[in-house]
């Protein structure tokens, strides 16, 4: 595992991947090298290469999924990233068990603003690649379910947002979860807001312990409001900063009494934060994220830490404190053959990318580890959905007690 100011100022998007597998190398150079023929190539005569369509594996839950977007203002917070604005603004997405799903067209991956700023800020370039489509379906109405869902918030990496993390989403909301992801606005390398508005990443200085302790205080701030905000919904409240429409049946959806949060690197980091501040908060998911104090204190409530492969080096130190303060139920896990990058959408998303961005295998490779992506991600979902079964729905596979002969690739550190 990476020291966690190596892990945050990488960014944890396509182009991060690509840069840190070709070294100085700039994608948009890969991408040209790539698609142009050379001048007596029979195809010369035709410069525009054939996008490269990237898709999604399917959630495996007996579920059709909803989702919509919500733009939350807390005006109790001048934005601490940006002091000219008087309040906080945040884009949650929700994710969930929908019916009639098939008259809402699929969502996409990433807003059609973010996107645009996404590969101007990458170097990919326009049509190279066509972002997927998700298994979601827009506004779609909601399958509240006999006494509403068991709730799972995700926060993504520092300049992540939350289309990174939509394989789980998707997994956990097609087995009955309804899901929250946060953009962390400013802290996150493009938030867009309803008026088309793109929010850029806006934190200067030095990535040390200080900004690292600022940006938790304001992620666990970001956290307990986005769950302020889901009691309101949940009794009918519409919201939504432009009282944009809600699903159908979204009221009583929320089972708040069942609530758990998963997060990647920084994300992770602030789902130990956020549960150590906010009792509402059940169980949480640390998905190979380095901590700081007060974080590795712990607390009496379940929390799993699953990393990458950490090879034969020390573990984190962070995570040595935080299990040995630790007095809930605890488990820490790792996953052989991945990187930092495994835990996000990347990990799917890149291999499809690399022959149109020009990497080879090993380059891929050294971005998201050896391990073959379809089984970095079924092991990723069945685990983490096997913890907040347990922990929320108090549903036993017996996957957390100890290692499975069908999942070699995971190691029980403790």
């Amino acid at each position: 595992m990476l020291n966690e100011r190596q892990l945050l100022t990488r960014r944890a998007l396509l182009g991060t991947a690509v840069a840190s597998a070709i070294a100085s190398v700039p994608m948009a150079t890969a991408a040209s090298a790539q698609s142009r023929p050379a001048a007596d190539s029979p195809v010369a005569a035709d410069p525009t290469p054939t996008p490269v369509r990237l898709t999604l594996p399917a959630p495996t839950g007996p579920h059709p999924l909803g989702t919509v977007t919500a733009h939350l203002v807390d005006r109790s917070r001048v934005d601490p990233w940006q002091g000219s604005r008087q309040a906080r603004e945040l884009m949650i997405q929700l994710w969930y068990p929908a019916r009639a799903a098939r008259d809402h067209r699929p969502a996409p991956w990433m807003s059609p603003g973010a996107v645009t700023f996404f590969e101007r800020e990458q170097g990919i370039p326009s049509g190279t690649l066509l972002l997927p489509t998700t298994h979601a379906h827009l506004a779609a109405p909601v399958d509240r379910g006999r006494c509403g869902r068991p709730v799972v918030l995700y926060s993504p990496g520092l300049r992540s947002d939350r289309s990174l993390g939509t394989v789980l989403i998707e997994e956990l909301a097609s087995h009955g979860y309804l899901v929250v992801a946060i953009d962390h606005t400013y802290d996150a390398d493009q938030v867009e807001f309803p008026d088309g508005r793109v929010e850029t990443f806006a934190i200067t200085g030095d990535i040390d312990d200080a900004l690292i302790a600022k940006a938790l205080a304001v992620r666990t701030a970001d956290t307990r409001f986005v769950l302020d905000q889901l009691t309101a919904l949940n009794v009918g409240h519409n919201t939504d900063a432009g009282r944009r429409p809600l699903p159908p049946t979204l009221a009583g959806a929320f089972d708040l009494s069942r609530v758990g949060m998963l997060g990647h690197s920084l994300g992770g980091a602030t789902a130990a934060a956020a549960i150590r501040a906010d009792r509402r908060l059940r169980a949480g998911v640390n998905l190979d994220g380095s901590l700081l104090l007060p974080v590795t204190a712990g607390t009496d409530r379940p929390f799993l830490l699953f990393g990458s492969d950490p090879g034969p080096g020390p573990e984190d130190p962070s995570w040595d404190q935080f299990w040995t303060s630790q007095y809930g139920w605890k488990r820490e896990l790792a996953l052989t053959g991945s990187t930092h990058t495994s835990f996000t959408d990347l990990e799917t998303l890149l291999p499809q990318a690399a022959p149109a961005l020009g990497l080879t295998s090993s380059q891929v490779t050294q971005a998201i580890g050896p391990l073959d992506p379809h089984r970095a991600i079924q092991t990723q979902r069945d685990y983490t959905r096997a913890f907040f079964d347990l922990h929320l729905r108090h549903l036993d596979n017996h996957l957390l007690q100890h290692p499975s002969p069908r999942y070699p690739q995971i190691r029980f550190l403790r």
